[in-house]
């Protein structure tokens, strides 16, 4: 069975980020080895217009058939919205809710972030993941790269 995560645009910045970069490089590693997708998104994608070259290009180094593109839809866009109305995170946010409507709609098994204050925060994950379910859709799971490394495999 094919793994999918959603990995937002703070996880390409984090190979480059000396805080970061040693999970992050361990969690592109896994995706390479097993039998993942990485869900990129029309987000992302915009998103890393205004990042560095070595950030920019990274994506494009992966293997193809690893990756899966997705665009924003009307239905990203108004379960995003439900976030900020639900209160979960306010208006400001409102790129990060966009990552979480898709990682949602789009069934990711995972969504992972660097993002500690909006996305990989229990609070609201919690808060996501009500406003998903008072809609019908699936509990999301939010990790950081750190959570999704075996770490047994890691020596």
């Amino acid at each position: 069975m094919k793994i999918k995560y959603y990995i937002d645009t703070s996880v390409f910045g984090g190979l480059y980020d000396e805080e970061f970069q040693d999970f992050t490089k361990l969690l592109f590693d896994k995706i390479e080895k097993e039998n993942i997708t990485i869900y990129y998104s029309e987000l992302t994608e915009n998103e890393l217009r205004e990042a560095p070259v070595n950030v920019k290009e990274f994506i494009k180094q992966m293997s193809a058939d690893k990756i899966e593109y997705l665009e924003i839809s009307k239905e990203a866009y108004d379960l995003a919205l439900q976030y900020i109305t639900e209160k979960v995170v306010a208006q400001t946010s409102y790129d990060d809710c966009v990552h979480i409507a898709l990682a949602t709609i789009n069934r990711a098994d995972v969504l992972i972030s660097w993002n500690f204050k909006h996305i990989v925060n229990l609070k609201r994950i919690h808060g996501y993941n009500a406003v998903n379910l008072k809609l019908g859709y699936p509990i999301l799971e939010i990790r950081s790269p750190k959570e999704i490394i075996d770490y047994e495999d890691k020596d």
